[in-house]
């Protein structure tokens, strides 16, 4: 299991490289020229690195997705909701790439909307109706945001019949075709 072992001390090493290469680094090493003087009492203790007793490590007795960027387990993390079903296969599929990849964050909202759709067939599963009106606080903007939501409602009614008269005139055209 790999684990967060980084020290100060690590990134002490890592103050000796040169990013001069990178445009823009460096731009608040100048304490004359830090916007936020003299709201911050600089001391320098920053510097150091965190100086607080690493916690203990959680044991990882569920799934957890970690980026490919930062592979280490951090100390504690959630376990409420391990990967599990379609939202979890895209979910796993997504942390297979970089966090500043489309092919990551696209794939995790879709899976946060299939999860959504997941979550009200498990309710239906266990005899639990679910009520979707006050679950995505729609009475709550019909309360405070009554013209949005009635632009919602109408672009779902409009693309709602729309997908029906697409699909009932394929019939239509489908059943000519066969000479029936």
């Amino acid at each position: 299991m790999l684990t967060d072992e980084t020290k100060p001390a690590d990134f002490k090493k890592s103050e000796a490289a040169d990013y001069s290469h990178i445009k823009g680094w460096g731009i608040d090493a100048d304490p004359e020229n830090d916007p936020v003087y003299p709201m911050k009492n600089r001391n320098n203790a920053e510097h150091e690195g965190y100086a607080w007793k690493r916690p203990a490590q959680q044991n990882d007795n569920v799934e957890i997705l970690k980026s490919v960027e930062r592979p280490n387990l951090t100390a504690v993390f959630g376990t409420a909701s391990p990967p599990e079903g379609l939202n979890g296969k895209l979910r796993r599929f997504a942390f297979k790439y970089s966090e500043s990849s489309y092919g990551r964050w696209l794939p995790l909202v879709l899976a946060d909307r299939v999860g959504e759709v997941e979550g009200i067939i498990d309710d239906l599963k266990k005899g639990h109706v679910p009520n979707i009106f006050a679950e995505r606080g729609w009475g709550s903007e019909w309360k405070h945001n009554r013209t949005n939501f009635l632009l919602k409602v109408a672009a779902v009614a409009a693309v709602a019949v729309v997908a029906v008269s697409v699909l009932s005139s394929n019939k239509e055209n489908g059943d000519n075709d066969d000479g029936l």
